[in-house]
């Protein structure tokens, strides 16, 4: 009888094979396209693996803030994140290249950048226990102020929004004479609503998505930096994903975050118009205020090689930068 009841168990664990649960988190809304997006990523996983993989999300920051969601990948608690590169550089230190203060100023630039550093930091990310699905640009930081800003001098005024744990950023804006205050992404609405803070340099699809602009409803027309974000899976939890599904899951998510891309990347200026609507002013720096941000920022290069970026990386860049900024 016992040798039945053995043979029965062994049967069925081959029929009905234990499904393999990845709990993902995000910062992303419920009901926005990025959410949709990943709705429809874990919809063709399970087609594609006729059900043995099914992925949990967890949007809205339900989970905490990106280093928070690293933290909890590291202990099991959840398996994957969509992250920026607050959360990347938790795991890729150089991801900070992606933010270098008014570095890149269009797309071109930065697919030709990425295409020479991404491999060095797909290395980073796979030594420290995590594989890297896709790569998608989410759009241009700008400045939400609560205050018309046109100088440097007149951020200087303001109490300006660093993450919680970004410690190199908070130093940075120390040194150059700003005044920073670190907070979760998440408490940053409360901050700006009892006057915590008073500017946030963010996309204008997250501005508009977090409401950041009903209160920090000025925003300086300046390309400040790009935002760019990564899908990372832990690597335990990846191979547990049968060898002949790994791929076909590769792919989509390749297939992904290319729609993840275009979205980014484009959603700009319809997110600006939206703002515009419901009280947004969009302030329109003059040429010369522009050279002012652009020789005090790079001022400031120097002092990121080895702090903010390693020296390696930096010196990439500004190899790089000879060819796709000195004509600007």
């Amino acid at each position: 009888m016992k040798r039945w009841i053995i043979w029965l168990l062994v049967i069925s664990a081959w029929a009905y094979p234990k499904k393999i649960v990845i709990k993902l988190a995000t910062l992303a809304p419920e009901g926005t396209e990025l959410y949709g997006q990943l709705v429809t990523m874990g919809q063709q996983w399970a087609e594609a693996t006729d059900g043995q993989v099914v992925l949990r999300i967890y949007p809205n920051g339900v989970v905490g803030d990106e280093r928070d969601m690293i933290r909890k990948m590291r202990i099991g608690q959840i398996h994957a994140a969509g992250i920026t590169t607050e959360g990347l550089s938790e795991l890729a230190p150089d991801v900070y290249a992606f933010i270098m203060p008014m570095y890149f100023q269009d797309y071109e630039d930065v697919d030709r950048i990425r295409t020479i550093i991404s491999p060095d930091l797909e290395k980073q990310i796979d030594k420290n226990g995590f594989k890297l699905l896709y790569w998608a640009d989410i759009g241009w930081a700008y400045w939400f102020t609560d205050k018309e800003i046109r100088t440097p001098d007149d951020l200087r005024d303001l109490k300006i929004f660093t993450w919680a744990g970004d410690f190199k950023s908070s130093e940075l804006w120390k040194s150059a004479g700003f005044q920073s205050v670190s907070l979760a992404s998440t408490d940053a609405l409360s901050g700006l609503q009892t006057g915590l803070i008073d500017a946030v340099g963010t996309t204008p699809l997250f501005a508009l998505s977090s409401q950041w602009f009903g209160v920090a409803n000025h925003m300086l027309y300046m390309k400040w930096g790009l935002v760019t974000a990564a899908m990372v899976v832990d690597k335990r939890k990846w191979n547990q994903i049968p060898e002949k599904y790994q791929q076909p899951l590769l792919d989509i998510a390749h297939e992904i975050g290319a729609k993840h891309q275009a979205t980014g990347r484009f959603a700009d200026q319809k997110a600006i118009d939206a703002m515009v609507e419901h009280g947004l002013t969009v302030v329109y720096p003059t040429e010369e205020e522009y050279t002012t941000w652009k020789k005090l920022v790079r001022s400031w290069y120097p002092e990121l090689r080895g702090s903010f970026i390693s020296e390696k990386m930096y010196d990439t860049l500004m190899k790089l930068d000879t060819l796709s900024l000195s004509n600007e």
